[in-house]
């Protein structure tokens, strides 16, 4: 096997692969990072068995080249060093190339690094997925989808359904779930044209955040297939392969509140600085809490206090009220966590008593919900 190759390219490449490769891996050749070279370009893989990824390089892309004097074949070289050798090489280009007792030879300009490899037969081969059964949504609608449930999976192992995020995909419409039984964020989107449905699959909350990182924030679309076990995200140049959790998700539906007895009209940003700033007193082991409470049409009071530290209060400008006075309490984190989800400039937030669960919503749009359990403080 030999090529040349763009040195930012084969950067790119390796970063996004090496988010699939663990040192704790029980396979070891699996802290190895596969590399296959074919004409038409190089493709790295890395996987931990939970995520795999396979970054493609294609030798030549809109006039540009970027892999020359391809002789083809594959090896599996040690993630530990490869990243760091291909930062820190001083020319443009690289060279690799290996020879039949799996020794791989790395030049850059002057420098040269010789590396011993695996053979690639070892390796395990990815499960093909069939993409008949497939549907598309912009990059970058995705990548919101994410950053607007994951932050509320469990981080417990105790319900390690919990830990992943349920989507769904019926009547043209995909929804994300996230849940940590405390608080709950969900968002809804249209899709045209899926020639698939599931009812519920989980994805791990892990496999969300690595991807997220991974994909750019761009209108192109990602092509998106899901089997009994798992779920493949595909790009131009990326093929992102996960695992699903087993088990049933809780039927969350049931928990969302159907009518209000107080709603709130507010700018998201005000709300949000009020309560990181209350949050400053609000002491780690009594769950961050802070408390709201209504004073009139167009004000509401925040307040927090912390017995050895000292008390906080401020006033936020609401736009109007609806229904009845209100005092509540509850995580400043989690509220904190919502608001930040929400990419609105006004929010609507139903209350239905003290001790209910409350919604924030985006004040323009029902598609996206979070939901908050209060906190008891007496």
């Amino acid at each position: 096997m030999k090529f040349v190759i763009q040195r930012d390219q084969l950067i790119k490449s390796v970063q996004d692969v090496m988010k699939a490769i663990s040192s704790r891996t029980v396979i070891p050749i699996l802290t190895g990072m596969k590399i296959e070279a074919k004409q038409h370009g190089i493709t790295l893989t890395g996987s931990d068995s939970d995520i795999s990824i396979e970054s493609h390089i294609p030798a030549e892309e809109d006039g540009k080249v970027n892999v020359e004097q391809i002789e083809e074949g594959t090896i599996v070289l040690q993630a530990k060093y490869f990243p760091d050798i291909i930062r820190k090489l001083p020319e443009k280009t690289v060279e690799i190339e290996s020879d039949e007792n799996l020794k791989i030879t790395i030049r850059s300009g002057k420098a040269e690094f010789n590396l011993n490899g695996q053979d690639a037969e070892e390796y395990p081969q990815l499960p093909m997925l069939q993409t008949d059964e497939s549907f598309e949504i912009p990059t970058d609608l995705l990548k919101s989808l994410i950053k607007q449930t994951v932050f509320a999976i469990s981080t417990m192992e105790t319900r390690p359904i919990l830990t992943g995020v349920n989507i769904k995909l019926a009547d043209n419409k995909l929804s994300f779930t996230a849940t940590d039984s405390h608080r709950l964020a969900s968002r809804e989107i249209p899709v045209k044209e899926a020639n698939i449905e599931f009812q519920s699959i989980v994805v791990p909350g892990k496999s969300l955040n690595e991807l997220n990182k991974i994909l750019d924030d761009t209108e192109e679309t990602v092509e998106i297939s899901v089997t009994s076990n798992q779920i493949l995200f595909r790009t131009k140049h990326l093929n992102f392969l996960s695992r699903l959790l087993d088990g049933n998700y809780p039927e969350t539906s049931r928990l969302i509140p159907e009518q209000s007895k107080t709603t709130l009209h507010v700018k998201t940003k005000e709300l949000l600085s009020t309560i990181d700033r209350a949050s400053l007193l609000a002491k780690e082991e009594r769950n961050n809490v802070v408390r709201l409470a209504t004073k009139d049409d167009s004000n509401v009071e925040i307040t927090s206090n912390s017995p050895e530290v000292g008390t906080v209060a401020e006033d936020v400008t609401i736009q109007s009220m609806e229904g009845e006075e209100l005092k509540i309490s509850f995580s400043s984190k989690y509220m904190i966590d919502a608001l930040k989800a929400i990419e609105y400039d006004d929010v609507k937030v139903d209350f239905t008593g003290a001790m209910r669960p409350f919604i924030i919503r985006p004040a323009e749009d029902d598609s996206i919900l979070q939901l908050i359990l209060p906190v008891r403080t007496y």
